[in-house]
């Protein structure tokens, strides 16, 4: 029974401290993103890529084959 204790006592310092230190880092991950007029330009004129499958549909007992 001591081993649980011990355990959640563990459990419950290590959330302690990692929302501490979640707290205390928050604001040091800050990242700051500025695209180009370029940039914005390259991302518009990309073209989709399409993907055309030829192939026959399988009948009801073919799939039931597969099964």
């Amino acid at each position: 029974m001591h081993a649980l204790k011990n355990m959640e006592i563990t459990f419950v310092a290590a959330a302690i401290i990692a929302i501490g230190a979640s707290f205390a880092t928050a604001g040091a991950n800050t990242v700051e993103v500025s695209a180009n007029n370029t940039v914005i330009a390259q991302a518009a004129d990309s073209t989709m890529p399409v993907v055309t499958v030829s192939a026959r549909r399988l009948t009801a007992a073919e799939k039931a084959a597969f099964i």
